[in-house]
């Protein structure tokens, strides 16, 4: 069983002493079942193969005859190069091993030798690592390769994974249950593992693979499973029985008709709202997309049946404008909006908080300023958070309680692919609204080099003389205050020179005080800065109808879901906007992402191609809670998997029968073993 594997320390096998556990516990390995799942991350491929089939600089390994006595040349400190001809293939091959000397009195002439190295097809060269006396088994054909620290070799690891299981391998568990394995056609649990270290054919890898990414997510997806059915079962869950009839009669009122995307969203969220589960939902959006006006109807459904709604956002500007679209939107239905930020004082504050607390407002927005103990919510039914991730768990789960399991929605506006969305929020429900209302203006994207500055800035001042606003972003270059300043002080100061005093520029940078920040932003809000240069990225969310002109420099330098966010502070207003990047990329990637960002404004697909050009880890930042390190699985190439073991974790962890019944008991005892039935993770 898994869990005893995890109690038998490394010592356990013949060889390990105290220094080699030292060694091995640096990878993070001290029990047998560490050293079984620590998987190779790649595999040396020793397969015999024409040389007319392999690519230049691939691995090849050939098998021929020594046509040349090896010669041994020395140079620089201790390093040497030994060389010689083969005969393979029907070709004659030159063949050098770097820094083995001693192999001069094992390689004899016209003897018969294996050999694996790289391959430069135009020189018919081969640059040699491994050397094999006379024919090499062909059962070896390919050779697992570990991640490395300290002194532990390739070969060390190799052999007491061969001791482990040879020993400890009938201990492996099956845990997923015979169903899944028929339908799946899967291989068992220990042939797996046992081909994950030991393959002897590609066509036998990619199964062992293909059971073990199962695995993986499935596990993953019962944990995720598991929290959602407590998050929707909780006790006291409320159900907010609004009028349909009225709720439609506000929905026709909205200034303009909604989208398909939106309707299919309303409804995915009224109905959490009008069942007796807890919604616990996430409501993705791309830029402009209009999450505002659903969170206002799903207030507004709330409000109709004597319920009050919280809506937290990160800033104060961001917090003002939402209260002014939402006062404008429910107002004349006499439902009363109020703002809480910390702005609000004396009097003011002591009014608001008496009308909340005597149930007189329905609608409160505010900032963090919204979770302090005398914001006393009479009934509280509908908590949304704007730009979840922004707030820490703390601060949602404090807001939560300020009522008796209130409906909760988090509303995003970065576009998280549906792979992500599922593994990382996987507890929730996801809504997607992935269609922009009718009649707004594509933002034109241009990506020049760092040569044509001079006619962007003639650009941006035709855009400020017919009366818009600017943004220039420039990125953090290093961890560095001093750099991250300067690089926007330089470009501050350009504008400075050429527009004496014609036009204004802001300078917003790190070192500013949350106050600055926020007053810089309202005289830009308020038109009296041109054009705003920033070295922090410009608050999501934050609406400047005014501005039409995006400019960002260095562009290469950020994620594809970063640049989009920034392209969409413009193109909020009914002029046209444009979104210019200015960037030299060295690399194919680089230049790929600037293509990209010309060629659509689909934040979804944007997002999808960033993940796979960045992977997972970089998509949300490597201390983002929620994303797990797969061992074998790969969230981006299997997400078809990931999409099954999401269905069949559900159907299992919905099953009544699944905390008895004895078919599910291994997967259970593994389940337990990693804490998912414990509560802790619910808030």
């Amino acid at each position: 069983m898994a869990n005893n594997l995890n109690e038998i320390p490394l010592t356990a096998l013949k060889g390990i002493g105290a220094e080699t556990a030292k060694a091995f516990k640096e990878l993070g390995i001290e029990t047998i079942y560490d050293l079984l799942w620590n998987f190779p991350y790649r595999y040396e491929d020793y397969r015999m193969r024409d040389l007319t089939e392999v690519d230049n600089g691939e691995r090849i390994t050939v098998f021929g005859e020594v046509l040349t006595e090896p010669t041994v040349s020395y140079y620089g400190r201790k390093k040497s190069k030994l060389s010689f001809r083969l005969s393979a293939s029907g070709q004659v091959l030159k063949i050098d091993f770097f820094n083995q000397p001693y192999l001069k009195n094992k390689i004899e002439l016209n003897s018969e030798v294996t050999i694996s190295g790289k391959w430069d097809r135009n020189r018919a060269q081969i640059t040699a690592s491994k050397f094999h006396a006379g024919l090499k088994a062909q059962e070896e054909n390919f050779e697992g390769v570990y991640r490395l620290k300290g002194n532990l070799r390739n070969k060390t690891i190799l052999k007491y994974t061969k001791q482990a299981f040879e020993f400890y391998g009938n201990q492996i568990e099956e845990v997923i249950p015979q169903e899944f394995l028929q339908t799946y056609q899967l291989i068992s649990r220990a042939e797996a593992v046992r081909i994950l270290h030991f393959p002897k054919s590609e066509a036998e890898l990619k199964q062992a693979r293909r059971r073990m990414v199962y695995e993986e997510f499935l596990l993953f997806q019962m944990k995720m499973q598991f929290f959602r059915k407590i998050e929707r079962e909780r006790s006291g869950g409320i159900s907010i029985d609004y009028d349909v009839h009225e709720l439609r009669r506000y929905i026709d009122s909205l200034p303009f008709p909604l989208t398909n995307a939106q309707k299919r969203v309303v409804n995915e969220i009224s109905g959490d709202m009008k069942s007796h589960f807890h919604m616990n939902r996430l409501l993705q959006g791309d830029v402009g997309s209009g999450k505002t006006v659903v969170a206002s109807i799903a207030m507004f459904a709330a409000a109709s049946s004597g319920f009050q709604s919280a809506l937290m956002v990160p800033t104060e500007i961001l917090a003002e404008q939402h209260a002014d679209s939402l006062f404008e939107l429910l107002e004349p239905f006499n439902i009363t909006v109020g703002l809480l930020t910390s702005s609000v004082k004396g009097k003011k504050r002591r009014e608001l908080l008496a009308m909340l607390e005597a149930g007189e407002l329905d609608v409160l927005i505010g900032t963090h300023a919204l979770i302090q103990d005398d914001v006393i919510f009479k009934r509280l039914g509908l908590v949304i958070t704007d730009e979840q991730h922004r707030f820490g768990v703390n601060q949602r789960r404090f807001l939560r309680e300020k009522g008796e399991y209130p409906d909760v929605l988090f509303m995003t506006a970065t576009p998280i692919p549906r792979t992500l969305a599922i593994t990382a929020f996987g507890e929730m429900d996801v809504s997607i609204i992935d269609e922009l209302p009718a009649g707004r203006k594509e933002i034109e994207t241009f990506w020049v080099k760092h040569e044509m500055l001079d006619r962007v800035i003639s650009f941006m001042e035709k855009e400020i003389e017919q009366g818009r606003q600017v943004y220039v972003i420039c990125p953090l270059i290093e961890e560095s205050e001093k750099l991250d300043v300067q690089n926007a002080v330089d470009f501050y100061n350009i504008l400075l020179g050429k527009w004496k005093g014609k036009y204004t520029p802001g300078l917003m940078h790190g070192r500013l005080l949350p106050v600055e920040k926020e007053e810089l932003m309202r005289e830009f809000n308020d038109g009296a800065i041109d054009c705003l240069v920033s070295t922090t990225v410009v608050e999501v969310g934050v609406n400047v109808p005014n501005a039409t002109m995006m400019v960002i420099y260095d562009a290469d330098r950020f994620g594809l879901s970063q640049l989009h966010q920034l392209r969409g502070r413009v193109g909020r207003g009914s002029h046209q906007s444009y979104c210019i990047l200015i960037a030299d990329p060295k690399t194919e990637v680089g230049k790929e992402r600037m293509t990209i960002m010309t060629e659509t404004n689909d934040g979804f697909a944007l997002s999808e191609r960033d993940l796979e050009l960045r992977g997972p880890g970089d998509f949300f930042g490597k201390k983002q809670s929620g994303i797990p390190e797969f061992k074998v699985a790969d969230m981006v190439h299997d997400y078809r998997v990931l999409e099954l073991a999401r269905q069949d974790a559900a159907k299992l962890i919905f099953e009544e029968d699944f905390m008895n019944e004895p078919r599910f008991t291994q997967l259970r005892n593994l389940l337990e073993s990693l804490g998912v039935f414990s509560e802790e993770k619910l808030d």
